[in-house]
């Protein structure tokens, strides 16, 4: 960034300033955490995948999993960086060919997501990624697909985390080291 007398200015913004609160959605009470800016700005986007695979740098990483949707951009562009593979891990119906399944709560009802069955194999070492740990059943339910499979998940890394859910404690209580590049109090 320049400043007005033309001198070069270091840019000091933090991953969370390139993310915006939309109030009231998807409804009335809800402050939502939107990450499409942050991704829209070449620089916001590379501070992102840069901190969220620093934690890992030197671990042997097989493959990426990214957990529906926002995790897929974000996983493939860590795994980009990594040389590594990207797996997705989907909603109910949207992989083709033979998957395995795991269901999870919501707030009102349940939830599956699905993997496709020959996507990992016993040993490799997986990193989850997603942009959003709230209560953490997605990813629940995302490690439990990888470790039926033998994978061994070396972390779980996300953008942002709303503490008041209990995401991290969580995943915590399973064992799994739990990073985030920041946080938001309140849902």
């Amino acid at each position: 960034m320049e400043t007005p007398t033309g001198k070069r200015r270091l840019d000091t913004r933090t991953v969370r300033d390139y993310i915006r609160t939309i109030v009231d959605f998807p409804h009335e009470g809800i402050l939502f955490r939107d990450v499409t800016t942050l991704f829209a700005d070449a620089r916001g986007f590379r501070m992102a995948v840069d901190q969220l695979l620093t934690p890992y740098a030197g671990e042997p990483i097989d493959k990426v999993i990214g957990l529906e949707a926002r995790g897929f951009i974000l996983g493939g562009a860590v795994a980009h960086q990594l040389s590594v593979g990207f797996v997705p891990i989907r909603k109910k119906g949207k992989l083709p060919g033979s998957v395995i399944s795991q269901a999870y709560a919501l707030e009102y009802g349940e939830a599956v997501m699905e993997m496709h069955d020959d996507a990992l194999r016993p040993g490799d070492r997986v990193l989850i990624v997603d942009d959003l740990l709230a209560t953490g059943g997605t990813a629940v339910a995302g490690i439990s697909l990888c470790e039926r499979l033998g994978a061994r998940i070396v972390g779980c890394t996300f953008v942002i985390e709303l503490p008041e859910l209990g995401g991290r404690k969580a995943l915590e209580s399973l064992g799994h080291e739990v990073n985030a590049l920041t946080a938001f109090e309140g849902a």
